[in-house]
């Protein structure tokens, strides 16, 4: 049975001290201290009177007792710090006279967003944001936090991880009749594989290879087109799907062999068998993806487009993480397989399934709208542009992917994390969707690739 295409259509930091006191570090703050307050403490023994006596020394317009031999003293105004200081260190009932020192929390602020020139359809730098609402809108994966967080780990876009891309081929390329999509340089693939036609190079021949790649890893910041959400890596593509969208079950895990012993640590399968298909009628491919498992090979795959409860193969397999569909509204998308064995969802365009007390779902009031990355205009391998229509838990899959892909180059979870790591990670820092969080529809949430390569300071943050 072929498969087709899963969617077409405690440390503180110590204060300045003033009047020349001490010496202050060279990042403390101007103003680390209380501007109008000292802190004195006094003798042993020495009475109330003998405290009132120094507070008026020192103009202290009124005190607050901190324990029984120490007072902070706010000053009137007019008096400095610097100056009630040296008058309360003359007086003879006076252990010490201090500052009322600030701390301030070591916890960094997060980077900075990056926000890229690509243009998308609007023929000014930045337009991407207003059509990849995948990326970048409420119900998007945070993408321009994501790409700080990159930057600011100097991995920017994932660069230094691999990512196969087993589908229908890629416009990678300058070929015969096939040409380059204008999205990509040369410079992003490794050298891949067409296990459809052997000999050739595995150049698209249908669309939906080159859509799904340009989601992991269209360049960004070239003034054309959308970026890709992790457009620093580099792609391997490999062909086991015909000009059809169809592929063999032994193709498919030939490919992901493939992949797997030539470099890749990450592999996006948007593809699906129908749902009668099972384990058992698939070995080989079930094979394949344990190998990648062992081998420390992220699998990423399609959940399917039928809106059953049920995931279909290869997501379904244990070794592969699934992922459904939602749509701009955070609902999950109508066509979405859903159910056990769901890993998580994310972006996938077009409308709201029908989910009773769902607030996000809105199925007879809002549309929703489609995914958009570079690819084919119509069926010329010649001709791109940004087509509608392209909606699917293959436009999810890939941003998982392509997120696994910057967890990986990011660090977070240290050098070669293991694929069950990287799971975890994305499970961990998914955002719950759905009235009650019902992981049989959403999994563990919505992808959210900004909270999954930030740093624990920036995670503790943003739970609070």
């Amino acid at each position: 049975m072929k498969p087709r295409l899963a969617g077409v259509g405690a440390a503180l930091a110590l204060a300045a001290v003033p009047g020349g006191l001490a010496l202050a570090p060279a990042s403390a703050r101007a103003l680390d201290y209380a501007p109008n307050e000292v802190v004195v403490g006094y003798a042993p023994g020495s009475s109330r009177a003998a405290h009132a006596t120094v507070a008026r020394a020192a103009a202290a317009r009124s005190s607050r007792m901190v324990e029984g031999q120490t007072q902070v003293l706010r000053l009137a105004p007019g008096t400095t710090v610097a100056q009630a200081l040296a008058r309360l260190r003359r007086q003879p009932n006076v252990r010490f006279a201090v500052p009322d020192y600030i701390a301030h929390a070591s916890e960094l602020a997060p980077p900075a967003p990056f926000t890229p020139n690509n243009p998308g359809d609007t023929g000014m730098p930045g337009g991407w944001a207003q059509v990849q609402w995948n990326f970048s809108g409420p119900f998007g994966v945070g993408a321009p936090q994501a790409w700080g967080n990159l930057i600011a780990d100097h991995a920017p876009g994932g660069s230094g991880v691999v990512v196969a891309v087993i589908d229908t081929g890629v416009a990678y390329r300058n070929v015969g009749r096939f040409r380059r999509s204008p999205g990509f340089y040369r410079s992003q693939f490794v050298k891949g594989r067409d296990f459809i036609d052997p000999g050739h190079y595995p150049v698209d021949h249908n669309g939906h290879g080159t859509f799904v790649a340009g989601e992991i890893a269209e360049a960004a910041n070239n003034g054309y087109g959308l970026p890709g959400l992790a457009y620093g890596v580099r792609l391997m593509p490999i062909r086991a799907l015909d000009s059809e969208g169809e592929g063999d079950a032994s193709i498919i895990a030939q490919g992901v062999r493939y992949a797997v012993n030539h470099g890749a640590e990450v592999i996006n399968l948007s593809l699906e068998f129908q749902s009668a298909i099972h384990a058992a009628d698939i070995p080989e491919l079930i094979r394949a993806l344990a190998y990648a498992r062992r081998r420390g090979v992220v699998v990423v795959a399609a959940a399917g487009n039928e809106g059953r409860r049920s995931v279909a193969y290869p997501a379904r397999a244990r070794d592969v993480i699934s992922v459904g569909a939602t749509t701009e509204h955070g609902c999950l998308a109508s066509y979405s397989n859903d159910g056990r064995g769901l890993t998580l969802v994310a972006p996938g365009g077009g409308a709201d399934a029908d989910l009773a007390g769902d607030p996000n779902c809105h199925p007879l009031l809002l549309p929703g709208r489609s995914i958009y990355q570079v690819t084919f205009i119509g069926s010329s391998p010649r001709r791109f542009g940004l087509p509608s229509g392209y909606e699917g838990t293959s436009m999810a899959a890939p941003e998982v992917a392509a997120t696994a892909a910057l967890v990986i180059a990011s660090g977070v979870l240290g050098k070669h994390p293991s694929p069950t790591a990287v799971r975890a990670r994305l499970t961990g820092t998914a955002t719950p969707l759905g009235a009650s969080g019902d992981r049989t529809l959403y999994g563990a949430g919505l992808l959210n690739a900004a909270a999954a390569t930030a740093g624990a300071a920036q995670l503790s943050s943003s739970s609070r």
